[in-house]
């Protein structure tokens, strides 16, 4: 009696459809996506963050940074695909591994780049959507070229997390307050350099390898970047949390200026990495480490009383 024989090619189209689809999410970084969490940044400190319209809105506009970060993620892997399959760590990325096609991995990340700030101009308001256009547009201008410029690099990454923690404020119609703007832009640039200078101190000899532009700075330079930088941030939080105008006088403790050492501690405990060339992933320094955690959690107790006391 003859066997029928097996048709195995849907399951393998199955197949290959699903580790495209995986690599493709792999490629829109979920890992970075973390940073979008700033986008409740500018409705936290205006107080206005805990209503169903607040909330939704929110949503919408974390779901739509993450598409358009995504997107810039996805085209420049797809740019650097050729030079990512001569690197030991990035040739593993799911487009330089032939994962995923370079055809597809820019047209989808075009895709996502048109459609994140159109959907920003029917669900939000025409100034989130012109945010997300300049951030798009920066972000390639980046992947093409600005990455290799001197000092612009930073200036491009730290602008980026400027611009998360303003898009929230934007879409709820929230003020801006000036020492929000210095504190966040000054922290951003905190964390951009301190990266920086632990990619430099850890690929000493071998800077190039990795990125390119790490063989122009200095040690002492990113040093300094970062130093200034938290110095300024430190500087201008203090300012905002010492204006007698933020202090109800219903209030038990000032939760305001007690927020201060917090911060400061929170600023002098990533510092400790920064110092040590261990802030390479920021965002396992933010999540792994204990006492910078709970340091993170009494700030934004003392932060949140200090909003319900307003």
């Amino acid at each position: 009696m003859l066997e029928r024989p097996q048709v195995v090619e849907p399951e393998t189209g199955t197949r290959r459809r699903r580790g495209l689809a995986s690599g493709i999410v792999r490629t829109a970084r979920p890992r970075q996506w973390v940073k979008n969490v700033l986008v409740v940044a500018a409705p936290a400190a205006a107080g206005e963050l805990f209503s169903w319209h607040a909330l939704t809105q929110l949503a919408v506009v974390f779901a739509l940074f993450t598409a358009a970060a995504s997107a810039v993620y996805l085209i420049n892997d797809a740019r650097d695909a050729e030079a990512d399959r001569a690197h030991p760590v990035k040739r593993n990325r799911p487009v330089a591994a032939g994962q995923v096609p370079v055809p597809v991995a820019y047209a989808v990340g075009g895709v996502l780049a048109v459609l994140a700030p159109a959907g920003a101009a029917l669900l939000c308001n025409p100034m989130t959507a012109l945010l997300l256009t300049a951030y798009v547009a920066m972000q390639l201008a980046y992947c093409v070229s600005l990455k290799h410029v001197l000092v612009v690099d930073l200036v491009v990454v730290t602008t980026g997390f400027l611009m998360r923690a303003m898009i929230g404020g934007l879409a709820l119609g929230i003020p801006l307050s000036r020492w929000f703007l210095i504190t966040t832009g000054f922290g951003a640039l905190f964390m951009v350099s301190a990266k920086r200078y632990s990619e430099s101190v850890q690929m000493v000899g071998k800077a190039g390898a990795t990125r390119a532009l790490l063989t122009e700075y200095t040690t002492g330079y990113l040093r300094f970047v970062w130093q200034l930088a938290a110095g300024v941030a430190v500087l201008a939080y203090c300012l905002w949390a010492m204006e007698e105008g933020g202090v109800a006088s219903s209030s038990l403790l000032p939760w305001r200026q007690l927020s201060m050492a917090a911060f400061i501690l929170a600023v002098l405990r990533y510092a400790v990495f920064a110092d040590r060339g261990t802030a390479g992933e920021p965002e396992d320094v933010v999540l792994k480490d204990r006492a910078l955690a709970v340091i993170g959690l009494v700030w934004l107790a003392m932060y949140a009383l200090a909003v319900v006391d307003w």
